[in-house]
C-alpha cells in the first residue's frame, strides 16, 4: 500500500531523513516510533505531498505521490481539525466538500462515518459540547469521510483519559478489520504493542529496527527482565553477573537480562545474603527494545 524508498530530506545543512526505507502492506497497522525530531512529521508531510523530498521515491497503492494521491490518504493530526461551533455533521460535510464528494455520496458517507466512530446520535451536536474522546473520534472521522486507502493517525490518544484511550483503540481495530491500512505514530509504547502488526523505530531520519513485536524481541537476548531495588547495588550486580545476568539501567532502576526464565524462589536464592527491598519479573516489552535500539545507536 505504501512504499518509501531511499527518502532524503534536509533543512539547510541538517539531515532530517537519511535514506529512509519503509513498506506498509494493505490492511496493516504500522507503528512509527521515534522521539521528537526523529523525522516522523517530515515523513508524513512528504507522504501527503505537502513537502517535497530532496530525493527518494514514494508510492501509494502503486501510484507515485502527486496531487492525485492526496485523495487516497486520510490524516488525523494530533491537533483536532475541527470547527468547534459547527455540529459533527457540519464538520464532516465541510471536509467532504473539500474532497469533492457529490451530494448523494456525501450524505451516505456522513451517516456511515459517524456510525463508524459511534457518533451518529451526536450528528447535530456542536463539537464544543463533546468530550475530548468524542472530539478525537470525530477527528478520525474527518480522515475517513472520503473513503481513503491509507489513514495516518498522528498521536491519536495523546492527552486522553484511559476510558477514551480504550475507545480509540477499539475504533482503530475496527478500521483494520474493515481492511483500512493505518500508519500510526505514537509515544505510547503500550499502544503500539497492542495495535500494530509491524513497528518501525525511527531515529535521526533512519529506521533502526523494524518488524513485528515478536521479531523485535529477538533483538534482546533475554528470556525476561528482572528489576531490583536494593541499597546494596554493587553486591547485587556482582552476584547477578556470576549467574550470567546482563546488567541494564532503566532510568534509575536496576535491571538485569535473564538468559532463561526463573521462578521467583530461584531468583531470591541467587541473591541470598543481599538486602533486596523489591524485585519484579517482567516480560521483554517494547519499551526495553526501544531503549536498547535507540541508545545503542
Amino acid at each position: 500500500m505504501l512504499a518509501i524508498k531511499n527518502l532524503n530530506k534536509s533543512y539547510n545543512q541538517r539531515k532530517v531523513l537519511q535514506d529512509l526505507n519503509l513498506y506498509i502492506e494493505a490492511g496493516e497497522i504500522y507503528g512509527l516510533l521515534g522521539a521528537n525530531g526523529a523525522g516522523k512529521t517530515t515523513t508524513i508531510n512528504i507522504i501527503c505531498n505537502l513537502l517535497k523530498a530532496d530525493s527518494g521515491d514514494i508510492t501509494i497503492n502503486h501510484q507515485p505521490i502527486s496531487d492525485a494521491t492526496k485523495k487516497l490518504i486520510g490524516i488525523a493530526p494530533q491537533e483536532n481539525l475541527l470547527y468547534k461551533t459547527l455540529t459533527c455533521a457540519e464538520n464532516l460535510k465541510f471536509f467532504a466538500d473539500i474532497y469533492g464528494l457529490d451530494r448523494k455520496t456525501r450524505q451516505q458517507q456522513l451517516q456511515i462515518t459517524l456510525a463508524a466512530v459511534n457518533l451518529l446520535d451526536r450528528a447535530k451536536s456542536p463539537v464544543e459540547t463533546l468530550s475530548g474522546g468524542m472530539q478525537r473520534r470525530l477527528n478520525i472521522a474527518v480522515a475517513l469521510v472520503h473513503q481513503p486507502k491509507l489513514v495516518i493517525l498522528d498521536e491519536p490518544t495523546t492527552g486522553l483519559d484511559i476510558e477514551s484511550r480504550y475507545e480509540i483503540w477499539e475504533l482503530i481495530r475496527q478500521l483494520k478489520n474493515q481492511g483500512i491500512t493505518i500508519l500510526l505514530t505514537t509515544h505510547l509504547l503500550d499502544e503500539a504493542e497492542r495495535l500494530c502488526n509491524k513497528i518501525g523505530i525511527l531515529k535521526n531520519g533512519q529506521i533502526l529496527a523494524e518488524g513485528s513485536l515478536a521479531q523485535l524481541r529477538n533483538l534482546i537476548p533475554a528470556a525476561e527482565i528482572l528489576v531490583v531495588q536494593t541499597t546494596e547495588e554493587e553486591q547485587a550486580i556482582a552476584r547477578a553477573q556470576e549467574y550470567g545476568f546482563t546488567l541494564k539501567r532503566y532510568g534509575n532502576e536496576l535491571g538485569f537480562w535473564l538468559p532463561e526464565p526463573l521462578e521467583l524462589k530461584e531468583i531470591l536464592a541467587r541473591f541470598e545474603g543481599i538486602k533486596i527491598d523489591a524485585i519484579a519479573r517482567q516480560p521483554v516489552r517494547l519499551e526495553h527494545i526501544y531503549l536498547e535500539v535507540t541508545q545503542k545507536n
